[in-house]
Formats: C-alpha cells, structure tokens, sequence
C-alpha cells in the first residue's frame, strides 16, 4: 500500500479529485477514479468520490494499491504486414481490431504482442508495457505504425515526434461535406466531461492542430486526406466530429448508425496512409505507405456507386 499527505495547490484548488490526482501524482485519470472509488481520498477526515471538488487550504491524505503494468504476450496476428524491417525500426501495418501496446483492461491482440510473437527484438526503453512504442493508433484504426527496435532509434523517433519532424497522413471518410474543402481545425482537446473514454474540444485541453483537404466527395461522404501537426488522442475523430462532420463508421463521436449498416462498417473509416521521417540510424529521408483495407475499400466502392 502506497499512501501521500498533499496540501492542497492553489492551482487545483475546485478541480475534479480525478482530474488533480492525476496532475499531482502522474497518475492516469482513469486510475486516480479507480482510487477515489475505493475510498482512497480523503480531505480533511472527509472521504471524497472521483467527481467531488477539491476545496483551498486542505490537506490530501492518498492511499493506493500499486497496479503492475499489464504484460506483453506474444500472439500471432497474420493480419500485421511488416512494411519495413531494419536493425532500427519496424514499421509495420496494422489492422483494425489490435491496439498498439497493452493496457489495463484492454483484452484483444496487440502490435507488441504480435511482433513478440514473430519473433521480432524490441527496444527496451519506454514503459515495461509500451517498450519501444513511439506513437499510437487507436485500436479500431487501421494503418501505418512505426517501433522502434534499438534504443537510438526510441530516442531519435520521440524526439521527432515531439518536435514535430513526422510527416503523418491518413485518409478518412467523413460524413457531409467540409466547408471549405480544404482547410485547417484548430481546437484543445481534452476529456470529455461527461464521457470518461471520450474526448471533446475543450476550453482546458491541449492545443491541437489538424490540416484537411477533400480528395473526392461522395453523395453523402467525402473522402479527406488529413495532416495532423499535433498527435492527441483521438485528435481527427474529435475535430472533425466539432465540425459535424464525424468519420462514418464511428459511432463513439456521433456517425450515423444507418449509413455505417448500409456501408457494413464496424468502425471508424480511418486509416493511418503515409508515414514520413528521418531515418534514426541513417539520417535518410524514409516514407512508407499503405493501401486500404478490404472493408474500408468495400465502403468506399458503395460510396461511389
């Protein structure tokens, strides 16, 4: 059992327990509620829930249980394709359906497991479970990925990334048409307020930026090619359903349930296209690409006709 005595920051002083739990102690939010929920926040001699506020000049006691990260297991997943493998990196093609690394109470196949399952060698930096892990596609999104396999090339990608040095393209259809065909979204993302796994355009979020343009519009669709400049969770499903206009197939961020059926789509359509960097081991220009998948391509050709 772990426990902390915190005064409470002037900073957090009306904040969501969750939430400044989170900011206080590097939790995620989901585990900071997991504590609250089982009794461990008090205030004062006063027993606070997730969502209860914290209040000026308190005193914070903590008690937690520590959680083991979940554990890598090999799986074989004939659905990844290895796009390209070298002593740095691997980048590889993921279906929908795999998450790229475990996490607590996710059940299915995973990008590290499947690699782990071939056999593939992994940089060791990084958390135990996200080890070599440098970017993220959410589960139900399918495409480009790339891990790193030595620890150069971990530091060298992170770094990249942070510094915004990736060029990251996804096509995605989104339902109605974008006014202008081409622009730019610009607007922090942060938790939903009141959707714990969801995420919105938030006055408190983190500055966001995606870039769009209309590759071809569909009677009720169009099909986007789409620029993120930042990397949030969710970033394009979130923007884009601000704008009205949600990925079909994605029902989490309000896609039409009727034309997901007739497009028989079990998902949000957006797909991880073309991936760009500097080599971490070679300093080389490198780009990657990847075709659609059958049911994306499936709904596209429904679209057309």
């Amino acid at each position: 059992m772990e426990q902390r005595s915190l005064p409470v920051p002037d900073g957090l002083v009306g904040e969501r327990v969750d939430a400044a739990l989170a900011k206080m102690l590097g939790f995620s939010r989901s585990f900071a509620a997991e504590i609250a929920q089982a009794g461990g926040v008090v205030l004062d001699g006063r027993e606070l829930g997730k969502s209860d506020r914290l209040t000026a000049d308190g005193w914070l006691e903590v008690a937690w249980e520590e959680k083991t990260g979940p554990e890598i297991v090999p799986v074989h997943v004939p659905e990844l394709g290895i796009i390209h493998d070298d002593d740095d990196i691997v980048v590889v093609d993921k279906p929908a359906g795999v998450a790229a690394h475990p996490s607590l109470g996710w059940q299915g196949p995973t990008v590290l497991g499947a690699l782990a399952g071939a056999g593939f060698r992994i940089a060791t930096s990084g958390p135990p479970e996200r080890q070599g892990v440098v970017h993220r596609l959410d589960a139900g999104t399918s495409g480009l990925m790339v891990v790193a396999k030595s620890e150069r090339a971990y530091s060298g990608l992170k770094r990249a990334f942070k510094e915004r040095e990736v060029d990251k393209i996804y096509h995605a259809v989104v339902q109605g048409h974008p006014d202008p065909l081409a622009g730019t979204i610009e607007g922090p993302i942060g938790r939903h307020p009141g959707h714990e796994w969801k995420f919105a355009v938030t006055r408190d979020g983190k500055p966001s930026i995606t870039h769009y343009e209309t590759l071809e519009a569909f009677p009720f669709a169009s099909l986007l090619e789409i620029h993120l400049e930042t990397g949030r969770t969710h970033q394009i499903r979130v923007h884009m359903s601000a704008q009205r206009h949600p990925c079909v197939g994605d029902a989490m961020y309000g896609a039409d349930p009727t034309l997901s059926e007739r497009l028989q789509l079990t998902r949000q359509w957006l797909h991880a296209k073309r991936l760009g960097f500097r080599h971490p081991g070679t300093g080389d220009a490198v780009e990657f690409e990847s075709v659609y998948p059958a049911d994306l391509q499936y709904a596209l050709d429904e679209l057309a006709r």
